[in-house]
């Protein structure tokens, strides 16, 4: 059996944007708070579900993207909100989630497809092919019967080219095949969206929290283009390009939006970050042990109610403030 090799080309300017995402990358690991703005992380997280949701038209908005996810009730197609808890779902796995493993797939296209979609998990058994957002057919996909073959020697070449090609290409090497194959009856774009962002967290953990997904949907016509224009040539360049676009445009705006967030947040705020460990709920008399203070007004002045209001910490009884058995954890 002949070598299984997606085609693809290594042009000047895919070498140009990954010397301009790494140099990026570089910028973002000199942050040495990025990880103490777990505000930050929040919000990109809410950007990935939200608009990986609305590339597939779902139409919940930003804030009831939020409010799903701090548990507050929604008005809306309970279709749409029930996309939406699933996607929080399967976010919540994509850190522990191995990415070469072509079973865990089809279980996170379970948890993204479970009441939305038929057979969520299990490869399509119908032809299908691909439309973009204004209805039209871009490309009819593989028979069925050829897809199990098809994933197996794509999830076959990520694992063995992993630490040869580099990542950005690579996941975005999959996107695209991903995409041709179409392997799912529904679901495929969220599902791919989020196992590109596996692949690359894999690689770097910061891609965990980058909302590539929210850069597509902003360029969404020029998306299908690049896909549309990668069938067309037989091969995933166009696409890798696109995509290497996206990520380098993320990332200068996570850069932006983390030089925003590290000036407008106190030195009482950040000493109160560096002082906690995640996970952890304490009381208020255990943070003022923690910081070396002994009043408790100065505590809730400086520390505690600014850190709140900035949702970077939560309560763990948030319907009584005031009550003497009060415990406060970091937002993670």
């Amino acid at each position: 059996m002949e070598k299984y090799y997606p085609p693809f080309k290594i042009t000047n300017e895919m070498l140009s944007l990954v010397a301009s995402i790494m140099e990026k990358i570089g910028k973002v690991d000199s942050f040495n708070n990025l990880d103490k703005l777990p505000i930050l992380r929040k919000q990109n997280r809410i950007k990935s579900i939200h608009s990986s949701c609305a590339i597939e038209a779902n139409s919940l908005s930003f804030d009831q993207v939020q409010d799903v996810i701090n548990g507050i009730n929604v008005v809306g197609p309970q279709k749409d909100i029930t996309e939406v808890q699933n996607a929080i779902e399967a976010y919540k796995e994509i850190e522990t989630v191995n990415p070469f493993d072509e079973e865990e797939l089809k279980r996170i296209h379970f948890i993204f497809g479970k009441n939305v979609v038929k057979n969520p998990g299990k490869y399509r058994s119908g032809n299908e092919g691909v439309s973009d957002e204004n209805g039209n057919i871009v490309f009819v996909a593989p028979q069925p019967n050829l897809v199990p073959i098809h994933m197996s020697n794509l999830f076959a070449w990520i694992k063995k080219e992993f630490k040869t090609v580099n990542p950005l290409i690579l996941s975005s090497v999959f996107h695209y095949e991903f995409v041709f194959i179409h392997p799912f009856s529904d679901g495929n774009g969220r599902t791919v969206r989020f196992w590109q962002n596996a692949i690359l967290g894999k690689w770097k953990p910061i891609f965990y929290w980058l909302p590539i997904e929210n850069k597509i949907q902003q360029y969404q016509e020029d998306y299908y283009k690049a896909i549309s224009m990668s069938h067309v040539n037989g091969e995933s360049t166009a696409f890798i390009v696109f995509m290497l676009k996206m990520i380098d445009q993320t990332f200068s705006d996570l850069l932006s939006d983390a030089f925003d967030m590290e000036n407008s947040t106190s030195l009482y705020i950040k000493k109160l970050l560096e002082s906690l460990k995640p996970y952890i709920w304490y009381t208020s008399n255990d943070i003022l042990k923690v910081l070396g203070l002994k009043s408790k007004e100065a505590l809730r002045k400086n520390y505690l109610g600014p850190a709140i209001k900035k949702e970077l910490i939560v309560l763990e009884f948030p319907d009584k403030p005031t009550s003497k058995n009060q415990r406060y954890k970091l937002v993670r």
